[in-house]
């Protein structure tokens, strides 16, 4: 009857400038993609070659190999009788252009430019690729001359238009088409064009998948028809993780969809429609179709094919499911933990090194290998997925392991390590080795005091000073000086430990040293340059430490973990100043001179409202207006300011992290903004000082006018007779 068609969506786990392997992982999409019984398939953006190429998108070689990737696809007997989209960068004309090329039997039908380029947060596709501006236009494009002998094609379309098949028509959005204001899947819709495809590499942040699902939900509610959304997965080569949440949805109601979070490389999803449902809904949208009698034309692109099969009458279609997005804490859990695993099999070391203090930042790092640890225990036993069984034996360097639990597994690839001074507490020592214990990280618990002193003394030797502590008189620069050597000789350890800890349990290789500086800490500027925060990579870096107490409420239930309740609920300390009779004496916050909540609020400002000093210092005067004075919101805004000033250098070398919150300060990607300050603001503080003056004066002119009215209410009662 030429009704129902099945459509295959694919989540692929790339890698930039792996073409072998992009290559493997497209075919074995393909291949899942016909077992179950699709004829046609749509992948994510850049898939080729990969979405985070960057800069070597100017380097000819990443074209040449892109199409001898897409040689290999062509003459794929796998590919035979299926309509293929996939994602290509590609040359026209001397401008390079990020593309969808969508092939069938060894033909090319068309080569989709992007019309719209992500340009702000972590995407810089202006740098690389020209936006296509010619709407529902196609130019010949010359192919290759390797691509013309498999094709028998000397040009191929290329630009805005449609595949028009025996049954159906599709077009196209890739990514940021979806989310700007002009989407094209209104005018597509309008033209009579039934199932779109967006071809995706969307990163996830906590907070922002619900977002997705309202975008692909509505793209098809207002104008019906079938919306396919293929999305990246895992991480590429960079600090942004792919949560690899495809999905088909038809009507206004997803159909099926992905797994946000998974460790496998390859994941399909198939949804068999019904294409009259989809003519019968828009019909049946009276605006929708007197729209529709007006819309401008794209040039179709005529193809003998049907997606429909003959047998299409016995294949029942999809319905709307329901799904659940995750919390944030189950985010933290699951993004940072499939990012570390990415990152560990394909950096070919032999595990984790992680410096484990007993506090929420350490501890939650540590938390979320083991989460990393669970899945892949859970991925082996209940999947027996072969490629994270083979990637195991590598790591661990034994080629006939098999984990048989999380904890085990922890033993052989996390190393965590009490760096303990005489300024360290019982307390944090204690929670350290219970955490570990939990978990199952080889523990390990060294004193550093011999290696500090050993600094010092020969700093005292050549200048004939020995610095004390604040605590012992000692002035501002001796006590912070005296912190920061405590703070670099962990880093230094962390590194040695790391490349010959497995050396030392008659292993090869050597391990990556985590971070464990929040997103907050890194806005402030709390940390010592190249201190154990300076390490290979931090699963945590972009994670406010608000959201960080939550997770680790959360994991500690979620994994049966009750020391992380002590943890939770411990007062965040550096530990790096002299303890008070046995006691802690210096806090975080105390130090910081602000709260973490404080610090989250500075930063949303900062970075998402784009306020600078007068503008964050009139919205906060309002917000905390039942909580703080105008003055105190003045010191507040101008602490904050001066620290960041001072402390901006720090993020050109913060450690890469897991990129999870909006207002990230990281220099290297998302926040482009200098490093050297000028720290006193002179000319914006003074702006914040006239408005204060000028909200004072108003305030007493109120008072005042208050005290008259009183005043002139009292005389009148008193002149009426009446008693006061």
């Amino acid at each position: 009857m030429g009704r129902k068609v099945t459509i295959a969506s694919a989540t692929l786990n790339q890698w930039a400038l792996d073409f072998e392997g992009n290559l493997d992982r497209i075919l074995q999409s393909i291949m899942d993609a016909k077992e179950m019984g699709a004829t046609f398939r749509t992948g994510p953006e850049l898939e080729i070659c990969g979405y985070n190429c960057q800069d070597h998108f100017y380097e000819s070689d990443t074209y040449l190999h892109s199409w001898e990737v897409l040689a290999e696809l062509l003459s794929a007997p796998l590919c035979k009788d299926m309509l293929i989209d996939v994602g290509i960068p590609v040359m026209h004309k001397n401008a390079a252009y990020n593309c969808r090329l969508v092939f069938l039997n060894k033909s090319i039908l068309l080569i989709r430019p992007k019309k719209v380029l992500a340009g702000e947060g972590n995407y810089r596709e202006h740098r690389w690729f020209s936006t296509w501006k010619k709407d529902r236009v196609t130019e010949d494009f010359y192919l290759p001359r390797m691509i013309s002998a498999i094709t028998g094609q000397k040009t191929v379309p290329f630009g805005d238009a449609v595949i028009s098949t025996l049954d159906t028509c599709i077009g196209f959005e890739i990514c940021e088409e979806l989310w700007c204001s002009a989407s094209q899947h209104i005018p597509l819709s309008l033209d009579g064009v039934e199932i779109i495809c967006n071809g995706s590499g969307s990163h996830t942040q906590l907070r922002k998948n619900y977002i997705l699902t309202d975008l692909v939900k509505n793209a098809t509610m207002k104008c019906g028809g079938c919306y396919v959304f293929s999305n990246l997965r895992g991480c590429d080569g960079e600090r942004v993780y792919f949560d690899g949440t495809s999905s088909i949805t038809l009507n206004g109601a997803i159909i099926s969809r992905t797994k946000q979070f998974a460790l496998d490389e390859v994941e399909v999803i198939t949804a068999t429609i019904d294409l009259e449902d989809i003519r019968c809904y828009r019909n049946s949208k009276r605006s929708l179709a007197d729209l529709a009698s007006g819309s401008q034309s794209y040039p179709r692109i005529a193809v003998d094919f049907s997606l429909s099969q003959d047998f299409d009458a016995i294949l029942p279609t999809a319905h709307p499911i329901s799904f659940t997005t995750l919390t944030p804490e189950e985010e933290i859990v699951q993004g940072p933990a499939c990012w570390l695993w990415d990152y560990l099999r394909r950096s070919g070391q032999g595990g984790f090194f992680l410096p484990l203090s007993g506090g929420i930042d350490s501890s939650s790092t540590a938390t979320i290998v083991h989460s990393m640890c669970r899945m892949i225990v859970d991925n082996i036993q209940r999947i027996g997925d072969p490629k994270v069984l083979a990637d195991v034996r590598r790591i661990t360097a034994d080629a006939e392991y098999t984990p048989k639990s999380a904890q085990e597994l922890c033993n052989r690839i996390l190393v965590t390590c009490y760096m303990g001074t005489e300024n360290s507490s019982h307390e944090t020592k204690n929670r350290a080795n219970s955490l570990a214990a939990a978990i199952g990280s080889y523990h390990q618990k060294i004193v550093i005091d011999k290696a500090v002193s050993a600094c010092l003394e020969i700093f005292s030797v050549i200048t004939g000073l020995f610095p004390k502590f604040a605590a012992n008189g000692g002035c501002a620069r001796q006590n912070m000086a005296l912190q920061n050597i405590q703070a670099r000789v962990r880093m230094v350890l962390s590194y040695l430990f790391a490349q010959l800890v497995l050396w030392a349990r008659g292993r090869p290789g050597g391990l990556l040293v985590l971070g464990s500086a929040n997103v907050d800490e890194a806005l402030r500027g709390y940390m010592t340059k190249y201190d154990c925060s300076s390490a290979d990579i931090n699963p945590i870096g972009g994670i406010s430490k608000t959201d960080l107490r939550k997770f680790i409420l959360y994991a500690k239930d979620k994994f049966n973990i009750p020391i992380l309740g002590d943890i939770y609920y411990a007062v965040p300390t550096a530990e790096l100043e002299p303890l008070a009779q046995g006691q802690i004496a210096q806090t975080d916050e105390q130090d910081m001179g602000m709260t973490y909540s404080e610090l989250s609020q500075f930063g949303k400002l900062r970075k998402i409202d784009n306020c600078g000093p007068f503008s964050m210092y009139c919205k906060l005067v309002q917000t905390w207006s039942d909580t703080c004075t105008p003055k105190q919101v003045s010191d507040k805004v101008k602490h904050f300011f001066r620290c960041y000033a001072i402390n901006r250098h720090k993020m050109t070398v913060l450690t890469p992290s897991y990129h999870a919150e909006c207002y990230s300060p990281d220099d290297n990607r998302f926040d482009l903004r200098p490093f050297l300050y000028r720290a006193n603001w002179s000319w914006q503080f003074r702006a914040i000082d006239k408005q204060l003056d000028y909200l004072n004066s108003v305030k007493r002119s109120a008072s005042s006018s208050s005290n008259l009215t009183k005043k002139s209410s009292s005389n009148s009662k008193i002149r009426t007779g009446v008693t006061v």
